[in-house]
């Protein structure tokens, strides 16, 4: 069969493996489809986890499909069942992030079966939405680590798929004052169609002066800024992280989900007179399958725009390297 794996820096390759077998406790998924995001490219271009390893590593960590093999032992899934397979964890091991398999090939071994790493998929929900469901509980974490109250202002920054996420997890719980914010037209559009309040260009919008006239204004001793109380940082600029410091509010929280690979300068003054909070966000709620259930009630599927076999991953990867119009990228094996 085909599998995805990078065999160092720049080299990814679509190679022939053999098909894999399960043992006593494991589980054989045959995937529908599966997603690639950013941190693939950043596998990509190091050759691996954080650089080249022994072995080529195998890509694809959101994926969904239909159980096709279990071993003898298993009891919590069966031959048939339509499932997510959440990309394990350090104890079970990881799935498409370093560990020996990845989504991004038509049979996928799930070790380990048992452990709550396979999650139902109802039957009203196709499994290439299904197959979305690992960077929208991304999304929902950052939302989590914001700590965005009821009636509360929010700005997503960067609304490639984890700020749409974003966007659809605020919308979702109620929250009617999301402003995206992303050079793309598409983009924003994507947003405007989830439920934001507005979507701004910041090639050509004054993003702090919209927020204020949105959102109204609190004082603070150098100046009035926009009362956005929580920022949620997907665009991974380092000018924006700044800026977000530089120019919200006393009291306001922001999450960093998006990669930042370089140091970047902070104003740490800023940060104690405004007792402002800066948040990581590093994947998913407690409650991993409450991804599949809010693409069970709202349609997120205009999130999913590109579809790619398997066979032409190249044209994939130029998809999602060459153009900011594209919102999820789906390889389907």
């Amino acid at each position: 069969m085909l599998q995805i794996r990078v065999h160092g820096p720049g080299d990814v390759r679509v190679d022939d493996v053999v098909e894999p077998e399960p043992g006593p406790g494991d589980a054989v998924v045959r995937i529908a489809a599966c997603g690639i995001c950013g941190s693939d490219l950043s596998y990509i271009r190091m050759g691996g986890l954080a650089g080249p390893g022994p072995e080529p590593m195998c890509l694809g960590h959101e994926m969904a499909g239909v159980v096709e093999a279990v071993g003898d032992d298993v009891t919590t899934v069966a031959v048939g069942d339509r499932v997510v397979v959440q990309p394990g964890n350090e104890e079970l091991g990881r799935i498409g992030g370093g560990g020996p398999e990845g989504g991004l090939t038509p049979l996928l071994l799930v070790r380990s079966a048992d452990a709550g790493l396979l999650h139902p998929v109802p039957d009203s929900l196709p499994l290439d939405v299904a197959a979305f469901a690992e960077p929208l509980a991304v999304g929902m974490h950052a939302v989590e680590q914001a700590e965005v109250r009821d009636g509360e202002a929010v700005a997503v920054f960067g609304c490639g798929p984890i700020g749409l996420a974003a966007v659809a997890t605020l919308v979702d719980a109620g929250c009617d004052n999301v402003v995206a914010v992303d050079l793309s037209a598409r983009r924003r559009e994507l947003a405007l169609g989830l439920g934001a309040q507005a979507a701004l260009d910041p090639a050509t919008d004054d993003v702090w002066a919209a927020l204020a006239d949105l959102h109204g204004t609190v004082p603070f001793m150098f100046g009035p800024t926009p009362a956005t109380a929580a920022f949620i940082e997907a665009s991974g600029s380092a000018k924006v992280l700044t800026q977000i410091l530089d120019r919200g509010r006393v009291g306001g929280r922001c999450s960093v989900v998006a990669l930042h690979y370089e140091p970047i300068a902070t104003s740490y003054l800023m940060l104690l007179m405004k007792e402002f909070t800066l948040r990581g966000s590093m994947e998913y709620p407690e409650r991993f399958a409450d991804a599949i259930d809010l693409l069970a009630r709202r349609d997120l599927s205009s999130v999913l725009t590109d579809r790619v076999p398997l066979e032409r991953f190249d044209e994939a990867l130029d998809l999602l390297q060459g153009s900011v119009e594209c919102g999820k990228v789906l390889v389907t094996p």
